[in-house]
């Protein structure tokens, strides 16, 4: 799958116990090393989750039209009742409320309160199997986020080393803090946008969060379904702006998790992902359980790369020129973000083969990054949590490099090392940006050199 073209490995907290994960995150950073792939890992807390009572084995079917009762407690379920793991149920809950099982197959609303019980009518119908999930609008759901078992998980996975922690269910930007708190700079937090709460907040949780997810799943059972293409959109477009990495997810090739190829949908809505500027592309079932995951991967990745050769980002690139000066509140940041604008329009009128980033925090990529330039875009860092983490950028090839002593010769070294493994020729123009390397990671990128190799 490395080869093939993953740059990110998520590992979904919500399934097995904690050490089955840490011993994932060995075997991938065994094969990581051995495939010469600067791969990042991504950690995905489970959030607070709500069950119904297992179902007798083989399953129940629950016919549209017919009535059921909700009842708050332990036990299993059946046809009539479904028992929910939420003693808040019957408080929360009122008439005209919707409750969602499992992925949104079947849904509920409920009619009347009574005591002890709410009646609901099936609005859709299908098969309850095993212990499925119970949605209730977020508006509703007085459960905390993140919870007790988060911050437990956060805090094994950041010791293990992992890149990046996946926040469940925020709904506002504070949600992130306590994660942040336990984590102390260790990983970088991914805000998951799957409630309408967090829509509401949206602005200041893109500010917070070191990048975002927009996780289609949970967000189109809390929204009307219509509405997500346009969220999507709405929200990519927040993140490139102000330069947070967002990653795309949910159902990308779900067919494939069996069938050999995946749906002509499929591919559109991969390649119109593409269009809409996210940074990552993510696959879930079609990996983790999929009867061919290399396949998958491959059909992604040749999706995307033909997307790319349409994308509209010059277009892009300029109005992003013309709107940053409102999108970056440090002078740290104002700076490295009128660096990489000069550079993009640099590259664009000497064309440029490749954009170098010397970067210790990761910033300089990243801010470069929305531009979408059509030079080969290269991180380079001497932090090697850092070089992985640059793998989540759009269109960013991370290397590893020593740490130097001046601006002179870490420009010369970045180049000689693009040189050394093959991103640069003999007789081509690059860029490269850097800051003083003597200065901390927090520094702005203020150096931009434009380099012929010889």
């Amino acid at each position: 799958m490395f080869t093939e073209g993953v740059d990110v490995v998520r590992l979904n907290l919500s399934h097995g116990p904690l050490e089955d994960h840490l011993e994932r995150l060995r075997t991938v950073r065994a094969a990581a090393e051995d495939s010469g792939r600067e791969i990042g890992v991504l950690a995905d807390l489970p959030g607070p989750k709500i069950r119904a009572g297992r179902f007798p084995e083989g399953g129940v079917a629950l016919s549209a039209g017919s009535l059921v009762r909700l009842e708050s407690g332990a036990g299993g379920s059946d046809a009539g009742t479904i028992r929910v793991d939420y003693p808040e149920l019957l408080g929360d809950l009122m008439a005209g409320d919707r409750v969602v099982l499992g992925d949104g197959a079947i849904s509920l609303t409920v009619v009347e309160e009574s005591e002890g019980s709410l009646l609901a009518r099936i609005d859709t119908g299908g098969r309850a199997q095993g212990a499925p999930g119970v949605h209730l609008s977020s508006e509703r759901l007085r459960l905390a986020t993140p919870t007790e078992e988060d911050l437990e998980l956060a805090e094994a996975m950041a010791s293990a080393g992992v890149e990046f922690i996946a926040v469940s269910f925020v709904r506002t930007a504070s949600d992130l803090e306590p994660v942040r708190q336990v984590v102390a700079g260790r990983a970088s937090l991914v805000a998951k946008i799957e409630t309408s709460a967090a829509l509401a907040d949206l602005v200041p949780i893109v500010e917070s969060a070191d990048a975002i997810m927009v996780a289609r799943g949970d967000l189109g059972i809390d929204c009307p379904l219509e509405d997500v293409p346009h969220l999507q959109k709405a929200i990519i477009r927040e993140c490139v702006e102000r330069g947070v990495p967002v990653i795309t997810a949910t159902q990308m090739l779900e067919s494939m998790v069996t069938a050999p190829s995946p749906t002509r949908a499929e591919v559109s809505d991969v390649a119109n992902a593409v269009f809409d500027g996210t940074d990552a592309l993510m696959l879930s079932g079609e990996t983790a359980i999929g009867h061919d995951p290399v396949a998958v991967v491959r059909q992604m990745a040749s999706i995307a790369e033909r997307s790319e050769r349409e994308a509209g980002y010059r277009a892009w690139a300029d109005r992003l020129g013309r709107t940053q000066r409102t999108r970056w509140d440090s002078t740290t940041d104002r700076i490295t973000a009128a660096l990489s604008h000069a550079a993009s329009l640099a590259a664009r009128d000497t064309e440029a083969t490749a954009i170098l980033c010397c970067t210790r925090s990761g910033r300089t990529a990243r801010a470069m990054a929305r531009f979408r330039p059509t030079a080969a875009l290269i991180g380079l860092s001497p932090d090697p949590a850092t070089v992985r983490a640059m793998s989540l950028s759009w269109g960013v090839d991370p290397i590893p490099v020593d740490t130097y002593s001046s601006t002179d010769e870490m420009v010369w070294y970045a180049v000689e090392t693009a040189v050394r493994r093959g991103r640069v020729a003999q007789g081509e123009t690059v860029l490269v940006l850097a800051g003083a390397p003597d200065r901390s990671s927090d520094a702005a990128a203020d150096v931009l050199r434009i380099v012929r190799v010889d």
